[in-house]
């Protein structure tokens, strides 16, 4: 529809046809009923929306209430003074995309209009958001507490002391982007996440070089429902942290320990062990998913160099979803040249595929 021009959007006017008690014929834009309305601006892109909304008073309304999913991700120039005018309208919304490209558009008067006006806000994307600060962290505590997910990578002007304050009121934080965020990912504000956001499946740390084992042990021990942990780059985690995390977290599916140079073996045996305790635990539920009983299916172990190919290769042979092979890498071991004999279950299979297939 946001393709027709002149003549096409008088034809349409002149065809469109309501059905009720009796029949309308609707000749002006103004007259579609709501439920219509809402079903056409689910096919338009986020920039025609905002467009739509203006067209009448009617239309205004209607978008402002029925809105809840809103990307500006593709505003290059006026991101900030467009949140301004449109967060006190877009009120219901619950997924907002304010990612950003190559420079930083928004200031913290425009996430504080977001957190006075969008109080069902679950899903924000403010990655990349160099000029904010801790005031962003401190409004959205208090204005979005219903916050699920949250991307705040790259913005390196919020502090631990922001961080702690959301996570004591967004507790209801599942997934958590903090990669970049030096500053704020630190272990004090770990712990405080670890002791609020119980819910949290996924944290996103990476490069983040504040970053300890008492931050990741915080997390390991108050959140146990971790699917997933990006710890690229984090320098100066050791065993501890990943030892916390296989004997706490047995959802636990993506670690990244990219560049971690203090994990040794010890780490991949506590891991490997973890898949043995993990599967006995799991034998006595009615209902099981393939997923649960899959285990860890992704591993970056780039650049640790200290680990040996026996620890390795146990860790593998226990968590058959992890893949050396083509196409299919889920174990990720470059830069580590004394691992190159690991190899996934696939290998053992493959001759056996073979003769089968002959």
């Amino acid at each position: 529809m946001s393709t027709m021009q002149g003549d096409e959007l008088n034809i349409f006017f002149d065809k469109l046809v309501v059905f009720g008690g009796g029949s309308r014929v609707i000749t002006e834009w103004k007259d579609i009923p709501m439920e219509l309305l809402m079903r056409i601006v689910c096919l338009l892109d986020d920039r025609t929306v905002i467009v739509a909304s203006g067209v009448c008073s009617g239309w205004r309304d209607a978008i402002c209430l029925g809105l809840t999913h809103l990307s500006l991700s593709w505003c290059t120039n006026n991101m900030n003074n467009l949140v301004l005018s449109l967060a006190p309208k877009f009120t219901n919304l619950r997924v907002l995309n304010l990612r950003q490209k190559d420079k930083p558009l928004l200031d913290d008067n425009a996430v504080e209009t977001i957190a006075n006006n969008c109080h069902d806000l679950e899903d924000l994307d403010l990655s990349k958001s160099f000029k904010l600060g801790d005031q962003s962290l401190y409004a959205l505590a208090r204005g979005c507490p219903e916050l699920t997910k949250l991307n705040i990578s790259g913005c390196s002007g919020f502090s631990d002391r922001g961080l702690k304050f959301l996570s004591s009121y967004c507790r209801k934080l599942k997934v958590l982007n903090l990669c970049g965020c030096v500053k704020a990912a630190t272990d004090k504000a770990l712990k405080s996440i670890g002791y609020n956001c119980r819910q949290l499946e996924s944290i996103n740390l990476g490069w983040c070089e504040g970053v300890g084992d008492v931050g990741v042990m915080s997390l390991a021990y108050g959140c146990p429902g971790l699917h997933a942990i990006d710890l690229c780059g984090c320098v100066f985690i050791t065993d501890e942290s990943v030892i916390a995390l296989a004997n706490n977290c047995v959802h636990l599916r993506s670690l990244g320990l990219y560049y971690c140079q203090n994990i040794t073996d010890r780490a991949m045996y506590a891991l490997a062990h973890s898949r043995v305790k993990n599967r006995h635990e799991v034998l006595w539920e009615s209902v099981k998913t393939r997923y649960e009983e899959e285990g860890l299916m992704n591993l970056n172990i780039s650049q640790c160099t200290a680990l040996t190919p026996p620890a390795v290769q146990a860790l593998c042979d226990s968590f058959p979803a992890l893949h050396t092979c083509p196409g299919r890498h889920s174990l990720i071991i470059s830069g580590c040249l004394n691992l190159t004999s690991v190899h996934c279950a696939c290998r053992a299979v493959a001759p056996y595929s073979r003769f089968a297939q002959v």
